[in-house]
């Protein structure tokens, strides 16, 4: 729109005027209906209007309920941490306490950094390149996949070190951060806290090892590390379970929640700490909209999709759907580089930045939307709603491999016109 900022990025990226969306499918004003694999940068988990998240709202708004009152006590409030108590952590046996800490995902990082550094009065925080925690003040300097932030932000106590991966296989990159920590003279103090996500969405899909987070989980604890877990666009079962960590077998002092955490696209963040941590006086921490009633009313009914293990068994079918067909794809392309993923989200990494920008924009023009990621937006992301029927799964992934190999055999032909 002409009175806009500059700042907006994605109607740039996926110029259309949308409507309306129900399922994994939106329409534009003119008609026009897109698959989308992109789920609202992992904030609509369960697909476009819900019609269980979208009743349990307008029966909300129906009754006149209290939709603001901060962070006084409310009975969507109780409902919710009373649902979240006996559905999600204790048949996971995990002992946190929950702060509300502000609209995004972003304010449940700053809270996390400030707590950690209240409870062990130490300052550094270590994070890994490829990261990507936020655009505020110190979750972009805590974000590796941001170079921008060195022009405008300070370093504020922050240390990268190489995540898992970083130097190939055969590289244990724990053993060089244990090293440099406990070392004298390596000018490394000890941190307050580390903060990792277990699948780096925005730096490229990359997914650390069971054993690498195993291990990172052993070193905080013998060394009174915080060890914060950023499953903002991972968690809500994104990655096949509720926590992106429970595949380790891990379990962090503090744990972040926001994007999908509702449900319905509306804003929530959550942070989860162990009760040993909870050092915070009244109101230490506090912001207007820290929990939003109508998020809190959706984000309640959302649960009931992890009552059992019927969601999980769906995404590890489809996930297991998505991984085959991306691992032919890979080895039909001569483009592709690699494919990284797990649950519903996956990574398909090309030789450069623009073809899979190409591949994106082509996609949008064919009816789907899907994004990039990776430092030179060389990975197309998958992102599709964990409620995807199976057909419409099927669609998106061929309509993908698609693109991908009439990539291909154009290369071949402007390459072979050219020798000719």
């Amino acid at each position: 729109m002409r009175n806009e900022s500059n700042v907006n990025s994605y109607a740039r990226q996926f110029p259309a005027i949308f409507e309306s969306g129900e399922g994994s499918k939106i329409t534009d004003v003119a008609g026009n209906k897109y698959l989308d694999f992109f789920c609202g940068a992992g904030a609509l988990n369960y697909g476009h209007n819900n019609p269980r998240l979208k009743q349990a709202l307008l029966s909300f708004l129906e009754k006149d309920a209290v939709v603001h009152c901060l962070d006084m006590n409310s009975a969507v409030k109780d409902r919710f941490l009373e649902r979240f108590e006996s559905i999600i952590l204790q048949p996971r046996d995990l002992n946190y306490k929950v702060q509300f800490t502000g609209p995004t995902g972003t304010n449940a990082v700053e809270a996390a950094v400030k707590l950690a550094r209240l409870a062990t009065r130490r300052r550094k925080v270590i994070s890994f390149t490829h990261s990507f925690h936020g655009m505020t003040a110190t979750s972009l300097a805590l974000s590796g996949s941001r170079e921008e932030k060195h022009k405008v932000n300070p370093a504020q106590d922050v240390i990268f070190f190489p995540y898992d991966g970083f130097f190939g296989e055969g590289v244990d990159t724990m053993e060089y951060l244990e090293k440099m920590i406990l070392t004298r003279g390596t000018g490394v103090e000890l941190p307050a806290a580390i903060i990792l996500e277990t699948i780096q969405a925005e730096g490229g899909v990359n997914v650390a090892s069971n054993k690498w987070l195993q291990d990172l989980r052993r070193f905080t604890r013998e060394n009174e590390i915080v060890l914060i877990a950023d499953d903002i666009q991972v968690g809500c079962g994104r990655a096949g379970y509720f926590f992106s960590f429970e595949r380790a077998g891990i379990v962090p002092d503090i744990v972040l929640l926001s994007k999908s955490i509702s449900g319905y696209g509306l804003p929530l963040s959550l942070l989860l700490m162990k009760p040993e941590l909870d050092v915070w006086k009244p109101g230490e921490h506090n912001g207007t909209f820290r929990s939003n009633n109508m998020a809190l009313c959706t984000a309640t009914e959302a649960l009931e999709f992890w009552k059992d293990n019927s969601q999980e068994k769906t995404t590890a079918q489809n996930a297991a759907i998505v991984k085959r067909q991306l691992e032919q794809l890979a080895e039909a392309s001569e483009h592709v580089v690699a494919v990284r993923g797990t649950g519903m989200i996956w990574g398909l990494e090309f030789t450069s930045g623009a073809i899979a920008r190409k591949i994106s924009s082509n996609l949008f023009g064919k009816g789907m939307i899907i994004e990039t990621c990776g430092n030179n937006e060389q990975v197309i992301k998958l992102l599709p709603a964990l409620t995807i029927p199976e057909a419409e799964l099927r669609t998106g992934l061929s309509m993908l491999a698609e693109e991908v190999l009439a990539l291909d055999n154009s290369v071949i032909m402007e390459h072979n016109s050219l020798v000719a």
